[in-house]
């Protein structure tokens, strides 16, 4: 019979025929090795994708649409240069998305926060 080795400690392993590795500790350490983002330019994206969300949200307070001052969005550290997709609309308005929160810049510096309604 063919001795298998742990992928993450190299020791052999015992019990069953498909255990892959030796302990729990050995499987969590090599599936947070491979799950992790070993990418710190896509996990400081991801942060602040959800800063952004989290930020409109708080905005909105419960409801589903309000106007706040641009700066006060960028004074509590939102970053308009990350969004998750935009939307065009019959009239020309550009709603710019992070997950289902939108916005629209106005001229004055004031900006809409909507919350996209569930799709049925």
């Amino acid at each position: 019979m063919e001795k298998r080795s742990c992928p993450e400690c190299g020791e052999i392993i015992k019990g069953r025929i498909d255990k892959k590795f030796c302990s729990d500790m050995c499987r969590n350490a090599f599936n947070n090795k491979v799950n992790s983002d070993t990418n710190n330019y896509v996990r400081n994206i991801n942060n602040a994708l959800r800063k952004n969300r989290r930020l409109l949200e708080e905005s909105l307070k419960g409801s589903d649409k309000t106007t706040v001052a641009k700066q006060k969005l960028i004074d509590k550290g939102f970053n308009f240069k990350y969004f998750t997709h935009q939307l065009v609309t019959k009239n020309n308005h550009a709603y710019v998305y992070c997950y289902e929160f939108g916005y629209l810049i106005f001229e004055q510096n004031m900006v809409l926060i909507v919350r996209k309604k569930a799709d049925n």
